[in-house]
């Protein structure tokens, strides 16, 4: 058992008592929908295993109030008296894990995925989504208060406890609020009293449909950061307010589309960071304040609690990465709480491509469903896994939990591979946590891990494996350019730099703009060097999601790192490089550099294939030995060659 009385004690909202103060927020996680929008067993497995994992509440995300506001296309229907029935199921399954189940209400505005957009003013949604908006008339504004009041009761008749409205995050009701998208001259605009009209004409509608016993929670952003948006100030004036219309609870968030702080940081940013706000509304109101943000350790959320910065803590990638962390921080067992990393891949990134949410640490995301049905099979294996990194721990990890027998060789002296040099660049060290994680979770399911072991036919025969897996990852692949090898700049590869076997001189040019040459780049900046990356692709570091992206590039400028794309190099000269960029094709000549880093194609490490014809053992290839590519699909892959049962 662990310590954590603050986060595991009950706490009142509304009519619920709530067995602990962990949140599961929404998250419009883009599955598990018919195409009514009527929810199907994708959902409900989705939701069943949080349940089972012991948080104290949990929220549908993207709950459409009227198909002219659905956020994203795979979202639940609220809007239609069909969709109840379906929302019964899931409620009646969830019931018996005692958490309370609530849906989160929305109108998407200006930032639906819509052709045709409303909001409060003909004003477009500064980033993210594009197309022309029109501005609501004062009857289509009552109709949509009608259509939050009846999907309330929708909610109320599907047997949830509660409900959340989204007024946060640059939709439809933060629009109203927000002087930077509302520029009406109606009872709906200009005052700070008119601006929040349409919010308070929605709780009393709710309530004269869905009862005024049925707790109704508010999502406020605490900051829009963006210019003339709704700030900290509005936030504490609206607050009290809210509380007297009968609010159950406020959840304090922060950003919209286009923002400076983004609603979903990436692993760039501090954990809490928006805690302050919370703490700020606090100060305004009795009633029960959520806080959210980059909550992911239990124990930071513990101590919220207890400094009274607010009253519950809101997670939610952090437990689409472990459904069960809040069950595993009880009894104290940290170690085994798979990681979120902060990535934004699988879930913002995907989810906003219209893809289904996901999860670059926990491929089982939305599978639930599916993997309920599968059984560990019974004939168990030796397995010998070539390579410690992501992949081969992940493979080792659960190849181990499922009941074999699991050898690791590692030829170098620690785990890790290329993301553990990727951990050592500025802001990317939560990397590590995903290691640690798959390492400890190897280690205690009985895996041997033999580090300075290269796989051999040696290593085979006392082994003697039925299945090998190579994950022996990728190394950088050389270009071929005029002058590269002649040149008297310092020639170093990605790699040599950030383990430290090449030093780099003052002045750098990095070949490579994808994810690993900006973070080298960004690395080499840090220490003060001048860094300049030639990018012959389009665009930059386009396998990062958006979020992380957007961090990342924001560092780099505070660091003076020169960009350039659409690079065509005519010549790498002695002390620099000749190269043609950009649209117009302008030639930019760079003088007085003393190395050259290149960070571009990564090719496979194979040289282990040679070993197949010595054993009986099939070989599998895995993750970047099989094809360079992101850890998401390194770590789906591991997982999936671990459970196949052929």
């Amino acid at each position: 058992m662990t310590d954590l009385d603050h986060l595991f004690s009950p706490v009142t909202i509304g009519t619920m008592e709530v067995k602990n103060r962990l949140l599961m927020s929404a998250m419009s996680i883009n599955f598990g929908v018919d195409d009514k929008g009527y929810v199907t067993d994708q959902l409900t497995d989705y939701f069943l295993e949080r349940a089972r994992g012991g948080v104290g509440m949990m929220l549908v995300g993207g709950g459409a109030v009227h198909p002219g506001g659905q956020e994203l296309p795979d979202l639940p229907a609220m809007w239609d008296d069909g969709c109840v029935e379906s929302l019964k199921t899931m409620v009646e399954q969830v019931k018996p894990y005692d958490v309370k189940f609530g849906v989160q209400l929305m109108h998407g505005g200006r930032q639906s995925y819509l052709p045709n957009k409303v909001a409060p003013s003909a004003i477009p949604a500064p980033a993210v989504v594009s197309g022309e908006v029109r501005a609501l008339e004062t009857s289509e504004i009552e109709e949509l208060v009608d259509c939050f009041g009846d999907s309330a009761a929708r909610c109320r008749e599907a047997g949830f406890d509660f409900i959340e409205l989204h007024a946060a995050h640059g939709y439809l009701i933060n629009q109203f609020m927000s002087p930077n998208a509302n520029r009406r001259e109606d009872p709906y605009g200009g005052s700070f009293d008119n601006r929040i009209r349409f919010l308070l004409e929605i709780i009393d509608n709710i309530q004269k449909k869905a009862g005024p016993d049925f707790p109704v929670g508010i999502r406020i952003n605490g900051n829009d950061y963006i210019d003339n948006g709704w700030e900290v100030a509005d936030a504490r004036r609206a607050a009290p307010i809210l509380e007297k219309k009968g609010a159950a609870y406020l959840h304090v968030s922060a950003g919209v589309y286009g923002s400076t702080e983004l609603t979903i940081p990436s692993m760039y940013v501090k954990h809490g960071c928006f805690v302050h706000l919370a703490e700020a509304v606090k100060q305004e109101v009795s009633l029960p304040v959520v806080t959210v943000g980059r909550i992911k350790d239990p124990r930071l959320a513990d101590t919220i609690i207890k400094e009274n910065r607010a009253d519950i803590v809101a997670m939610g990638r952090a437990l689409l990465a472990d459904p069960y962390l809040p069950q595993k921080a009880r009894e104290g067992k940290f170690s085994e709480i798979r990681p979120c990393m902060g990535c934004c891949l699988g879930c913002i990134d995907a989810v906003l491509s219209k893809e289904p949410g996901s999860c670059v640490a926990n491929p089982d995301v939305g599978r639930e469903f599916k993997l309920k049905q599968m059984e560990n099979p019974e004939k168990k294996s030796t397995i010998l896994v070539a390579g410690a990194g992501p992949a081969g721990l992940a493979a080792a990890r659960m190849f181990a939990v499922t009941g074999h027998r699991v050898v690791v060789c590692e030829k170098e002296k620690a785990p890790g591979g290329l993301l553990a040099l990727a951990a050592r660049t500025p802001g990317r060290q939560e990397l590590n946590d995903i290691l640690d994680f798959f390492r400890s979770q190897a280690e205690q399911n009985g895996v041997m891990i033999h580090y300075n072991t290269e796989l051999s036919g040696d290593l085979i025969h006392r082994t003697a494996p039925d299945r090998i897996v190579v994950a022996t990852g990728s190394m950088p692949e050389m270009p071929v350019i005029t002058g590269l090898f002649q040149t008297e700049m310092e020639l170093a590869a990605n790699v040599d730099i950030l383990n430290h076997t090449i030093e780099a001189g003052k002045r750098v040019i990095v070949l490579g703009g994808g994810i690993t040459g900006l973070v080298t780049a960004d690395y080499l900046a840090e220490q003060g060097r001048k860094v300049v990356v030639l990018n012959r692709k389009k665009r930059f570091a386009e396998e990062m999601s958006s979020n992380d992206r957007y961090y990342l590039r924001e560092r780099l400028k505070k660091n003076g790192v020169t960009l350039y794309k659409k690079v065509a190099i005519q010549k790498i000269t002695k002390n620099g490089a000749i190269f043609k960029y950009g649209s117009d094709r302008e030639t930019v000549e760079l003088n007085t550099f003393d190395t050259i880093v290149i960070s571009e194609k990564m090719t496979s490490i194979q040289a282990v294939k040679k070993l197949s014809g010595t054993t009986g053992a099939t070989f599998h290839f895995i993750g970047d030995a099989k094809d360079p590519r992101h850890l998401m699909y390194c770590i789906s892959e591991a997982e999936e060659i671990a459970r196949d049962t052929r």
